[in-house]
């Protein structure tokens, strides 16, 4: 079972930057499409980015788009997520999560069977 570890959340104003990283165990890190998500208090947890193996293809929410911006090291079993721009609303808790299915790609939460413990994001207007 992999183990997902984010670190990098914190408080912050709006218009700061701050990047997430998301640490995993195990071998097979290359195989497998990664994602961000977030749950802010009261909502689901929503889709922010995702991004395949081999850091080809990548995707983002509209909210985000233009601000965020996804990566991976696969040397490092790694994955990163810039944010700039940071607004109120985006204050949430964030998830790192790998792909069920490797070399799948994949956007919807359903798509995500293991997940990392969360890191608080809090901008302050």
């Amino acid at each position: 079972q992999v183990q997902l570890v984010e670190s990098g959340g914190g408080l912050v104003q709006a218009g700061d930057s701050l990047r997430l990283s998301c640490a995993a165990s195990g071998r097979r890190f290359n195989m497998y499409t990664m994602g961000w998500f977030r749950q802010a208090p009261g909502k689901e947890r929503e889709f922010v980015a995702t991004i395949s193996w081999r850091g080809r293809e990548i995707n983002y929410a509209d909210s985000v788009k233009g601000r965020f911006t996804i990566s991976r090291d696969n040397a490092k079993n790694t994955v990163y997520l810039q944010m700039n721009s940071l607004k109120p609303e985006d204050t949430a808790v964030y998830y790192c999560a790998r792909h069920s299915y490797e070399y799948t790609l994949g956007m919807r939460r359903e798509d995500f069977g293991s997940w990392g413990q969360g890191t608080q994001v809090t901008v302050s207007s």
